[in-house]
């Protein structure tokens, strides 16, 4: 690349986010290069993630429909399992959003039926903009895997949280978990730190060195422990993303070797 279009990517890219690499290398290319390498690895784990949060949010759900036999609790929640205000307004959060998410996929014919069936005797005139597209909404049936999907990372961790070790962790979350030696801090923990590095990832944020051992550690807490017990063959989870696993640890290693010699330099 030419001096100029290499000045043109660092001005995409910003100076603030090339800042330490361009300091540590002394050189914009090598800078802008690493940054994307950077980018890379993150995409492979940001893959493996996805997956686990996946895995684990339907493992949840699973799990307490069958300990409460609540089919849809989510929605119908059993008078008892009892929620803080936090978690239960993030469910009407997320059940608004799938209604919202199936409203938008609608045909406008099939709009204008759900407005006739919502409104008879057409738009109230005092009604405002943001209530009258909710109550054509209000009706639109979804079910809980939607709204599961719906539900971010945050809900789900927060359920291993102390705040609920006597009403969740002991009566059932714990067979999510069923190694008889894991206790409910050393769950939250691990998937405390997935839910950061998550975070780190998502706002394309490096998650290298210490950040990526740690994460890689959670992970692999995760494939080894979710709804297994100890003294097992592999999980079909850590089966299926072993050679994602792998590929990360080898981006990482390569990312380390390129930094090493300009980090050297630095001491």
């Amino acid at each position: 690349m030419t001096i100029k279009e290499i000045d043109h990517l660092a001005n995409f890219i910003s100076a603030e986010r090339l800042d330490k690499l361009l300091r540590l290398t002394g050189d914009l290319e090598v800078a802008i290069q690493i940054h994307q390498d950077t980018l890379a690895l993150n995409s492979q784990l940001i893959k493996i993630v996805a997956t686990i949060e996946i895995a684990l949010r339907n493992t949840i759900y699973t799990n307490i429909m069958h300990h409460f036999e609540a089919a849809n609790w989510l929605q119908q929640p059993p008078v008892t399992l009892t929620l803080g205000d936090g978690d239960r307004k993030k469910i009407i959060m997320a059940l608004d959003s799938a209604k919202r998410s199936e409203y938008a996929k609608k045909s406008q014919a099939e709009k204008a039926v759900l407005k006739a069936k919502v409104f008879p005797n057409g738009k109230p005139k005092d009604i405002k903009p943001f209530k009258y597209v909710q109550k054509k909404r209000e009706n639109i049936p979804v079910s809980d895997g939607k709204i599961t999907a719906e539900l971010t990372f945050a809900f789900w961790k927060r359920l291993y949280s102390a705040e609920y070790e006597h009403q969740l962790w002991r009566t059932t979350l714990k067979r999510t978990f069923p190694n008889k030696n894991l206790k409910r801090a050393q769950v939250s923990a691990q998937l405390e730190i997935v839910y950061q590095m998550r975070n780190r990832l998502a706002h394309h944020e490096p998650v290298v060195g210490d950040r990526f051992h740690k994460l890689i550690g959670a992970i692999e807490f995760v494939l080894q422990e979710l709804n297994t017990k100890a003294s097992r063959p592999p999980h079909p989870l850590e089966k299926l993303l072993a050679a994602d696993v792998q590929q990360a640890i080898n981006l990482q290693s390569t990312l380390e070797t390129t930094l090493a010699p300009y980090r050297m330099k630095a001491n």
